[in-house]
């Protein structure tokens, strides 16, 4: 099997592709042309070459990455109602921060975005966990862990009945099966890539579950102490459960083949019953577009 750091996020309507050199995206719109938005990515630095803080600096960037792809693809949506006029409040925003308004949205969007996240899946297990009384700290944080798995299967299962991130999931079910071909050697086609799972051990979802795991054996090298002690530490240490996730992320995936890494990835890929479904054609074909416009011949495989 080949092996690529390529990934990638599901938009709108489309594709994000991730490339050791490019970053692409790919937009189906209404009237079926596919657009394709591909820009440099900007140069690596002594950074990416040190362990858990790169990837730190990975998850930062592909988060605004992300988020700027996905409001650009939200331009695309042929709105079935007429649109109304912008409000009085969004004029004010857009006189006063004039072509700087929308990067200060997309910034925005991710701040917004991380603090519900870290109340979601930090702060509200740590309450229940301190509600439940637990005095011995590894079963302290082992409740704690179980509260915050309990909580993302919930988010995901309600996210999955909403009927536009159905069409998300899919889109995303063609970004496995796109990476999946290449990484099998195929070649990139509809045919080709239909066949392959729409599971990936890379995957966002698996990098999730990781967290989870790994905030629980950090967590748990911490001492209790009081309700704001135990929160402000588990946020203190939240960048380096996230590169410790990273690395073992990043290490399950180049090793995917070995029976522990395989033990490791199950819990993420059982997750992604949740956050993928099976792409149609027309899917896949926006997947193979923004692939392609990241792959550099000869040179992915190298780039871990």
């Amino acid at each position: 099997m080949k092996k690529t750091s390529i990934g990638g996020q599901a938009l709108i309507e489309g594709i994000l592709m991730l490339g050791p050199e490019n970053a692409a995206i790919a937009i189906r719109k209404p009237d079926g042309e596919i657009v394709i938005e591909k820009k440099p990515l900007p140069k690596k630095n002594w950074v990416s070459k040190v362990p858990v803080a790169r990837g730190v600096m990975n998850f930062a960037k592909q988060i605004v990455f992300g988020m700027r792809a996905l409001m650009y693809s939200a331009d695309f949506v042929d709105l079935e109602e007429e649109q109304s006029e912008p409000s009085k409040l969004d004029k004010f925003f857009e006189r006063l921060f004039g072509d700087r308004f929308k990067d200060i949205a997309i910034y925005a969007a991710v701040v917004v975005a991380i603090a519900f996240s870290l109340g979601l899946f930090v702060l509200l297990p740590n309450f229940i966990a301190t509600l439940a009384g637990f005095q011995n700290t590894i079963a302290y944080n082992l409740f704690e862990g179980l509260v915050r798995i309990v909580i993302f299967f919930i988010y995901l299962k309600l996210a999955s009945m909403m009927k536009d991130i159905k069409r998300v999931w899919e889109y995303h079910g063609a970004e496995h099966k796109t990476i999946h071909c290449y990484e099998h050697g195929d070649e990139l086609t509809v045919e080709n890539v239909r066949k392959y799972s729409t599971k990936h051990p890379r995957c966002g979802t698996s990098f999730m579950f990781l967290v989870m795991i790994v905030s629980i054996l950090v967590f748990s090298l911490v001492p209790l102490g009081n309700v704001w002690f135990n929160v402000l530490i588990r946020l203190a240490l939240v960048p380096l459960v996230a590169g410790l996730s990273y690395e073992v992320l990043k290490f399950a995936g180049r090793h995917s083949e070995w029976t522990i890494m395989k033990i490791i990835n199950a819990p993420g890929m059982l997750f992604q019953i949740f956050t993928t479904r099976e792409p149609d054609d027309a899917q896949i074909e926006v997947a193979i577009a923004a692939f392609c416009n990241v792959l550099v011949q000869d040179k992915d495989a190298d780039n871990w």
